[in-house]
């Protein structure tokens, strides 16, 4: 969609359009509701800015339909493309990477009760298993920060994608 169709969008569709970059009511709310944007750059500070910091019950809600990193999102949905696409870097032909991603996913389940989150985009399987095994020595707290940041990212990542100038 572009910026100008989005500034003057209804509310509930404007808010339906950044539901798929990361479906938190109250950062999709607070970014529909400081339009409009003088540009793009404006929208993407704004949306930073309500997304600093995502709150525990946020993550924990954005994260429970999120796939595991290594396995591929189901579905034609908005989403579940942009989840495919941003793990593009995940090669299913490395059988090794993907048992130890599949290990660690575990281990990190066990761990913090969640699904390991990291922006996925632009980074090799080989990267986000190094990441992956660093953030297991984390504790509980430094991980929640972590995921907030790494959910922020995601979201502004997929806010660029979904509106243009």
């Amino acid at each position: 969609m572009e910026l100008a169709e989005f500034n003057t969008a209804d509310r509930e569709a404007a808010i339906a359009v950044l539901r798929p970059c990361v479906d938190v009511t109250r950062w999709c709310e607070g970014i529909v509701d400081q339009r409009p944007f003088a540009s793009i750059d404006a929208l993407v500070s704004s949306a930073a800015e309500v997304a600093s910091p995502f709150r525990s019950d946020e993550v924990e809600a954005a994260l429970a339909h999120h796939p595991r990193i290594g396995e591929r999102a189901d579905g034609d949905s908005r989403e579940a493309s942009m989840s495919r696409s941003e793990q593009a870097g995940v090669d299913p032909a490395d059988v090794a990477v993907q048992q130890a991603l599949r290990e660690g996913n575990h281990a990190y389940e066990e761990r913090f009760g969640r699904v390991f989150l990291i922006r996925a985009a632009g980074r090799s399987a080989a990267e986000i298993l190094t990441t992956l095994r660093t953030r297991l020595t984390h504790t509980g707290d430094e991980e929640e920060r972590v995921v907030a940041g790494q959910l922020r990212e995601i979201a502004l990542l997929r806010l660029k994608g979904v509106i243009t100038a």
